[in-house]
């Protein structure tokens, strides 16, 4: 059964753009927020969250399961996904 992965996102950002592609070539499923998209009044209260997992507030922040990754780095993504 395949983790449970959630992101936070940038619609403009190349990084999370190619996490993106990447899930996707692979048929992960995955939940993504693009934060700069989401109207004010949401918008600080998910930023208030990214801060929690990740003090430095940069994108994409990526949580698979309990894991907690940031940028898009492909081995430890794949590692956390159990891919080759």
């Amino acid at each position: 059964m395949q983790k449970k992965i959630k992101m936070y996102t940038l619609s403009t950002c190349v990084h999370c753009k190619a996490t993106k592609r990447f899930l996707d070539n692979r048929a992960v499923v995955y939940e993504f927020t693009d934060v700069d998209l989401l109207p004010e009044s949401e918008r600080k209260g998910v930023l208030a969250e990214v801060m929690k997992l990740n003090p430095e507030c940069s994108f994409p922040t990526i949580i698979i399961g309990d894991t907690v990754i940031v940028g898009f780095q492909e081995q430890r993504i794949r590692e956390a996904l159990g891919l080759p």
